[in-house]
């Protein structure tokens, strides 16, 4: 998150961490690596723990990426992780998108992921992130959109769940559909020759069933989704317990089957 005035729907709970910890490079910002090069000053908006910024880090040696989230927290746990991998092209600090500390034009790649859904001013965040570019400078900007999430079997528990998701994400100023408005959000921010793709993250097989169903399982019960929804009244403890199971008996299907629909801009200054 980047904005000590937003209200972050996930939190910070072990089990969100775990699915952040999960993403690189290659599944997560598969759209911009043909555009890298070395040398490339690049900035990392929302770095998490930081997995994807490392590989970063390495596709464009000698150019520097400077990795930023709002939480400190976070922010020492990825200095952590990543200080034995000899990346000394690779800076983590506390960071607000909607008040970057660099100065204009200083990057050649700005790159936010899975951010933008959670802010309450996206566009105020893209202009930012368009100030720090440099005039050929390229923006790369990636977001689930919910709405579009597809599972199987059907279950009312689940779709439950999604009902209540949406629900916590408006309250918070947030769009759970963020995938589809990006688009709009970043020629409204001033960029120009956008291209829009889209891909999926599928969960299937056994492991990935097992992985994906226990973080949300989890997820519904203790992270901040979860004392969200309870707070503003959307559900009850029985009611979570439940969707919490339903995504433990999803992951036992063995034809059960998730896909998670994220859309994916890349635009120049």
């Amino acid at each position: 998150m980047n904005s000590q005035n937003d209200q972050y729907t996930h939190g910070h709970h072990e089990s969100v961490l775990r699915s952040h910890r999960w993403r690189t490079a290659e599944n997560s910002a598969g759209f911009l690596l043909g555009r890298l090069e070395p040398g490339l000053q690049l900035l990392d908006v929302g770095c998490g723990p930081g997995t994807i910024s490392a590989d970063l880090a390495r596709l464009v040696a000698p150019g520097l990426v400077e990795a930023i989230d709002i939480s400190s927290d976070v922010i020492e746990a990825a200095r952590s992780i990543h200080q034995d991998q000899g990346l000394d092209n690779l800076n983590f600090n506390v960071g607000n998108v909607h008040g970057l500390s660099f100065e204009d034009s200083s990057f050649d790649v700005v790159y936010a992921h899975q951010v933008l859904q959670h802010l309450g001013d996206p566009v105020m965040a893209l202009r930012e992130m368009r100030r720090v570019l440099r005039e050929t400078g390229l923006l790369a900007v990636r977001d689930a959109d919910f709405a579009a999430f597809a599972w199987s079997p059907a279950d009312e528990r689940l779709t439950r769940w999604m009902e209540i998701y949406h629900q916590v994400t408006r309250a918070n100023g947030a769009e759970a559909d963020a995938g589809r408005h990006l688009p709009s959000w970043v020629r409204e921010a001033g960029f120009r020759s956008l291209e829009v793709s889209s891909s999926n993250w599928t969960y299937f097989t056994v492991e990935e069933r097992r992985w994906w169903g226990q973080i949300w399982a989890d997820r519904v019960l203790y992270s901040d989704f979860a004392k969200q929804a309870l707070s503003y009244g959307f559900t009850t403890s029985d009611e979570l317990q439940a969707i919490s199971n339903a995504f433990i008996d999803w992951s036992d299907d063995e034809d059960g089957v998730f896909i998670v629909v994220n859309v994916e801009v890349l635009a120049r200054r």
